[in-house]
This record gives C-alpha cells, structure tokens and sequence, in this order.
C-alpha cells in the first residue's frame, strides 16, 4: 500500500467525514454568529435604518466583514449619545443660570438674601460680626475677616425642624411634641 492510498483512506474515512461536517458546522456557527453581533451592535450605535442594513449586509462578508465593521463603526452606542447630551443641556443650564435659586421652592433669590422670601427656607448664616450672608463652606467672613463658628449638625430632626419653625415665625401652627432625647438637649 502506498502512502497516497492510506491518506485517500482517510479522508474518506466515516471519522474524517464526520469531523469535517462538525468543524464546518462550528465554522457557519460562528460566521453566522459575528453576523447576528454585527447587526445587534449596529443597531445600538446607529440611527438610520439604512446604515444597519449595511452594516449587517458587511457582516455577512465572512470574518471580514465584521473586522472591517469594527474600524468603521461609531464609537458611541446611541443610549450613551442621548446620556452624554442630556448631561451637557444640565451642564449649560447649571452655567447659564441667571440668578440662585432657592433649593426647596426654585424661586430666584439675591445672593444676599439670608432666607428665601417665598418659602422662608434658611438659605444662609449671617456672621456673627458684620452680619454680611455666608456660604457654608466659608471658614472666614470675606468683609470683616472674622472666623466662622461651625455649627453643630442637629442630630434629631424634630428638633431641627422645631427650631427651624421658631426662627422663622411659623409657630403658628401646633408644633410636634419633641422626643424625650430633644427635649432633654432642650433643657
């Protein structure tokens, strides 16, 4: 037997024939497979119809297409574009912003204002000496260059809100009954 018969053999063989069908089977699996992707991830980076259909219609190309895709498709999905330009609107109305705003209300307040005038939220401490409008973040009063007294966060919010009613002049309403824990920092 010569040695071009053994190998005739084997590739007529049941076990080659076999393998051969699976390995190709795996192949179109495959090829098939990077086409699906391509299409799904077109859809998800462009917007026109037409653009996806050539995009996928390359992916058919086989193990080419899709590589060719990968150079040429946007670098963005569109979920990320709307995100991105929602963000940047946000950004320019934040800086576009013609005057403060109270955080409670949304109505507009001067710089200077202590409270806000419609719903009396506490917008700002005035300092101890001058009496001029702080930020909170401020360690020193900018006008008479007098240090900021921290102020100890309320730990019971009844009581905060208690006190923030009495400051405001808003006791006419019937206040809650504050917690025994309140009650005794009170004292």
């Amino acid at each position: 037997m010569s040695a071009f018969g053994s190998l005739h053999d084997l590739f007529h063989s049941t076990g080659f024939i076999i393998a051969r069908n699976v390995a190709l089977f795996f192949v179109v699996l495959f090829w098939l497979g990077l086409a699906y992707w391509t299409h799904r991830d077109a859809k998800r980076r462009i917007d026109d119809p037409w653009l996806v259909a050539t995009a996928t219609l390359l992916g058919l190309v086989p193990f080419i297409g899709p590589l060719v895709y990968l150079l040429f498709r946007p670098p963005e999905t569109l979920d990320e574009v709307r995100s991105r330009e929602v963000e940047l609107r946000a950004l320019e109305t934040r800086i576009t912003r013609p005057e403060p705003q109270c955080p409670v209300c949304r109505s507009q307040v001067e710089p200077a204002f202590l409270i806000c005038p419609v719903c009396t939220t506490h917008l700002k401490e005035p300092c101890a000496q001058c009496a001029a409008p702080l930020e909170p973040l401020w360690q020193a009063c900018p006008y008479c260059r007098a240090r900021v007294i921290a102020q100890p966060a309320a730990t019971d919010l009844n009581a905060a809100l208690t006190a923030e009613a009495a400051r405001n002049g808003a006791g006419k309403t019937p206040a809650r009954r504050p917690r025994k824990a309140a009650a005794s920092k009170a004292r």
